[in-house]
């Protein structure tokens, strides 16, 4: 579908953007219990691997926003397909908050202080070295410090307004082989 620049909106952005399939994190912060937040996010994503980093997309109207320059530390934790529920509890839509939220799932600390989930696909435990503001967000930057990660575990993502968790449709597709590079341009340009 194409949108009429002239009739273009917020609503109209966020339909297109619902096409969009994300991988879905929770973004950590709190070294002591009862100070702890989070928020689920599908803005997380990796920025460099020298040094290892990434970046972070967050509403300044989230609890989270203020700690996470408070604390100067946060952890990004991608979620796997059984997480979907943990997913809603640290969006609000459970109606539980703050450090209550950690009730639900099992939680670490990682070397920055950081609540790190146990289970997660991987989980990046961050300082924050840097921050950008935009209108209504800020982009945190968090060099690594910390990783873990589950090999065998499918992620979570959002498409469509739900949670899924991708499956493959055929046999794997390998960047090196040759094969795949000539199947994967053919079917898709």
């Amino acid at each position: 579908m194409t949108v009429d620049a002239s009739a273009f909106d917020a609503k109209n952005f966020k339909q297109a953007m619902r096409q969009c399939a994300g991988a879905v994190a929770l973004v950590t912060v709190g070294a002591e219990h009862g100070k702890r937040t989070g928020l689920t996010v599908t803005s997380a994503c990796s920025l460099s691997d020298s040094p290892p980093s990434l970046i972070v997309c967050v509403n300044r109207n989230a609890s989270a926003h203020a700690r996470i320059r408070e604390e100067g530390a946060f952890a990004i934790n991608f979620l796997h397909e059984d997480h979907a529920l943990l997913a809603l509890t640290f969006s609000g839509q459970k109606g539980v908050n703050g450090d209550d939220r950690f009730a639900f799932g099992e939680w670490t600390r990682g070397v920055t202080g950081a609540p790190v989930l146990s289970d997660a696909v991987a989980a990046f435990d961050c300082v924050l070295a840097q921050e950008f503001e935009t209108k209504t967000h800020s982009i945190f930057v968090g060099e690594v410090r910390g990783a873990s990660h589950s090999d065998g575990a499918a992620p979570l993502v959002y498409l469509r307004s739900s949670f899924h968790a991708p499956r493959e449709i055929r046999g794997t597709v390998t960047v090196g082989d040759l094969d795949s590079r000539h199947l994967s341009w053919s079917d898709f340009s």
